[in-house]
């Protein structure tokens, strides 16, 4: 919805930032009775919810006692216990089904819709608003804000100014900038007096130096070890998915290792080892393909191990090996069953740092986290002022646990403000 605005009109909550936090805020202020209005940047909103998940949308993760979920946002849960006692996974799982929108659960809680789209949750968000009369400016950059005694005044980049009761800012961090993310919000809260942590990117695939990686694109293991390596020394080890992309690897297990190796690449050299099969070790590995290269003798060595992993993956190994994939498995060299058993338990993958913000999932830092009250999101620098989302600095892994950060404290803001 369009209209004029102009600073006579004194709105009980604007809310700064049409993502899922700010949407999530809106139409809860506006379902309580209060007048709304949400400031868009970008000519739609949730512009950057519709590419989470790589569009499917990672909702939340299954962890609905409430003790549990917190204790997976890094060190931040005596913060968190509030927020989320208040509007958690059983809350926001609600919220969506109720409305319409049935959810599944997928591999480590991952909580998706039945319609794999996220479509279906922009939809749900857009149709809360409308049903409690929020409205909409698209297109509005917000230039600045100021707290006056009684209201707060939001400057709005074409010269208009718009005044609220009570002001929720909901602007993101600085990931994927494409989509409006640039920390435009930061610049503000610093001068109203609030304390920024230097953002970062937390959540980002890894570039890798291995042009034979490269030729792997759209490739996923299930399952498996990696292992860093920072000069030769052996780190903490990850398990879970990863993907190989036109850039190196990318995927849960990868993302949530990525802020680790990015301090670590910054001053070493690292090199990740990938173990295919976690659940064994050298001697039952080379037991087993043993007993398949003499089960399928007479076929070529390539094509029995392709029954083992992705046949792209068979022929850069062979590659890596030096081993002739076209061999019939009956003349397979021991030497060489023992090069392939190393191989399969220790891919190396030589680091070449962290993509940018262009491709991070999240982003780190933002409003130190004593300067809000958690219980309503208020601001203990400026009252009426109310902060959610990716303003906050509070890390996370990948799982569902940024976008039930965004239900929950866009929740708790528009059910206080």
């Amino acid at each position: 919805m369009k209209f004029p605005l102009d600073k006579q009109t004194i709105w009980d909550v604007v809310v700064i930032g049409g993502g899922p936090a700010g949407m999530m805020a809106a139409g809860r202020a506006a379902e309580r009775g209060r007048s709304v209005l949400l400031l868009e940047k970008n000519p739609t909103l949730g512009k950057k919810l519709l590419i989470t998940g790589g569009g499917r949308c990672n909702v939340t993760n299954d962890k609905p006692e409430v003790r549990t979920m917190v204790e997976k946002y890094k060190g931040n849960s005596q913060f968190l216990f509030s927020a989320f006692s208040q509007f958690g996974v059983e809350e926001a799982l609600s919220f969506f089904n109720q409305r319409g929108m049935p959810t599944k659960v997928e591999a480590e809680g991952r909580v998706f819709p039945v319609s794999d789209t996220a479509q279906s949750v922009w939809n749900v968000l857009a149709g809360y608003m409308k049903e409690y009369g929020v409205c909409i400016q698209t297109d509005a950059g917000v230039a600045g804000i100021e707290a006056e005694e009684g209201c707060t005044r939001i400057a709005l980049k074409d010269g208009s100014v718009v005044c609220a009761m009570s002001c929720i800012v909901a602007t993101g961090g600085t990931s994927r900038p494409e989509t409006g993310s640039s920390g435009e919000g930061f610049m503000w809260l610093k001068k109203l007096g609030h304390t920024i942590i230097d953002t970062d990117v937390a959540l980002v695939p890894i570039a890798l130096k291995d042009a034979w990686v490269k030729k792997l694109g759209g490739i996923t293991l299930e399952d498996i070890k990696l292992t860093p390596y920072k000069d030769g020394a052996k780190q903490k080890a990850y398990k879970g998915k990863v993907l190989f992309t036109h850039f190196g690897i990318s995927g849960p297990t990868v993302l949530n290792m990525s802020r680790e190796i990015g301090e670590m690449v910054h001053y070493s050299d690292v090199v990740l080892y990938l173990d295919m099969f976690p659940t064994l070790d050298h001697a039952a590995l080379k037991r087993e393909i043993q007993t398949l290269l003499v089960a399928e003798s007479n076929k070529q060595l390539k094509t029995v191990l392709s029954t083992l992993i992705p046949s792209a993956l068979v022929v850069a190994l062979l590659g890596l090996a030096v081993i002739d994939g076209n061999t019939p498995c009956h003349s397979v060299r021991s030497e060489d069953r023992t090069k392939l058993v190393a191989l399969f338990k220790a891919i190396p993958l030589h680091v070449q740092g962290l993509l940018g913000a262009e491709k991070a999932v999240v982003s780190s830092g933002g409003v130190a986290l004593p300067e809000v009250n958690f219980k309503t999101m208020e601001s203990r620098i400026v009252s009426h002022l109310y902060l959610v989302g990716d303003v906050l600095n509070i890390d996370r892994p990948s799982g569902g646990y940024s976008l039930q950060l965004c239900w929950t404290t866009g929740f708790v803001a528009g059910d206080n403000c």
